[in-house]
């Protein structure tokens, strides 16, 4: 039997140079808290181009509750509000937070009650 060499432990690192590693993101910014409203808004209304922005906001939310969202839904949207998507898309990578936790529970809880009691009732 050969011998093994002994398991190397991990650095041990602190709490601020894993802080450096991970900074926190910024807050939203006003570009990004209007996309996201106008987001809402549409999303609140009864036709095809609503029903596409709420299923993105909802899969933000909470995607296994609530179903994903078809990258292929952009090509029915209008090209402002694919904008509006592109700027919500970039918020969400970047301050790695759901809805709620920045302020919209109400917005989603609503958005959700919506579509996804009608999408059960059809």
């Amino acid at each position: 039997m050969t011998d093994l060499p002994e398991p190397r432990q991990p650095p041990t690192l602190t709490r601020d140079e894993l802080a450096a590693m991970y900074p926190a993101p910024e807050p939203m910014q006003a570009h990004e808290r209007d996309a996201l409203e106008r987001l809402i808004v549409l999303a609140q209304g009864d036709t095809g181009q609503s029903r596409r922005v709420a299923a993105f906001l909802l899969a933000w939310w909470n995607a296994g509750a609530h179903g994903g969202f078809d990258l292929a839904d952009l090509w029915g949207l209008d090209r402002e509000i694919v904008a509006d998507v592109v700027t919500v898309f970039g918020l969400i990578a970047r301050v790695h937070s759901y809805p709620d936790a920045l302020g919209y529970e109400a917005d989603f809880t609503r958005l959700a009650r919506t579509w996804r009691t009608a999408a059960r009732d059809a």
